[in-house]
């Protein structure tokens, strides 16, 4: 049985030089032998950019937690060095929360998206 020819027609787009049609599968336009560029829409640049926000905002809080953990002496292990007070009430904490802020802005970008 024999295509009809709906079943031939080819996706055609125009040449951007000479404005001839050009099958979409072809990089050259056979008319004018131009190269003609494949230009993808961006898509969702936000999207990834929200992704890697909430990874290194995942990061910073499991850095806090594991700094907190052994400065403030919860482990069974002896630190080689004294670790300040001021380690363990201030800068976990402002790290622990700098980190959520960042996973709460990725989780934005990635939302708006």
């Amino acid at each position: 049985m024999a295509p009809t020819a709906p079943a031939l027609a080819v996706e055609t787009r125009l040449c951007p030089y000479c404005g001839k049609p050009v099958a979409v599968r072809l990089n050259r336009c056979p008319a004018c032998r131009e190269e003609i560029q494949d230009v993808r829409p961006a898509g969702r640049a936000f999207g990834k950019e929200g992704r890697e926000k909430m990874r290194r905002g995942l990061l910073y809080i499991l850095l806090a937690a594991i700094i907190h953990y052994f400065a403030a002496g919860y482990s069974g292990i002896p630190l080689p060095v004294a670790v300040p007070a001021f380690v363990t009430t201030v800068l976990t904490p402002l790290l622990f929360l700098g980190g959520v802020v960042y996973e709460l802005y990725g989780v934005y970008l990635y939302m708006r998206s």
